[in-house]
C-alpha cells in the first residue's frame, strides 16, 4: 500500500519560499564579513530552486544569484588586478558595497511582499 503525501498549499508553499529567501538573504549579509556562508546561501538557491517555482521567492532566488555570481566575478578580477595600482582593492570595494546595496534592497523588497525585479 503506497503512502499519499499531502500536497502543500499555494500559501504554504508561498510561506516557504519567503522563509527560505530570507535565511538566504541573512546567509548573504554574514557573508560579507567572512565568503564562505555565500556559497551555503547559492547553494540553497539552487537546491531549493524547483521548490518556489511559480512562487514570489522564484524572483528573488534569481536575484541571489545573480548576486552570488556577478560578486564572484569582481572578486577574481579585483584580486588579479589588486597589483595595478591598487586597482583590484578599488574593485573589490566597490563589489562589496554592490552586495550590501543587493542585500538590503531584495530584503525590502521582500519584505514588502513584492518581486525582487
Amino acid at each position: 500500500m503506497s503512502e499519499q503525501y499531502p500536497t502543500r498549499s499555494p500559501e504554504a508553499r508561498e510561506q516557504s519560499g519567503r522563509d527560505l529567501a530570507t535565511l538566504v538573504y541573512l546567509i548573504q549579509a554574514i557573508a560579507l564579513f567572512t565568503a564562505v556562508p555565500f556559497f551555503i546561501g547559492v547553494l540553497i538557491n539552487y537546491f531549493k530552486r524547483g521548490d518556489v517555482r511559480g512562487t514570489l521567492a522564484e524572483s528573488h532566488f534569481r536575484w541571489q544569484i545573480r548576486t552570488f555570481w556577478f560578486s564572484l566575478l569582481w572578486v577574481v578580477v579585483g584580486w588579479a588586478t589588486v597589483w595595478i595600482f591598487g586597482l583590484g582593492f578599488l574593485i573589490l570595494g566597490i563589489s562589496w558595497l554592490w552586495v550590501v546595496y543587493r542585500v538590503i534592497r531584495g530584503w525590502l523588497v521582500l519584505a514588502d511582499n513584492r518581486p525582487a525585479y
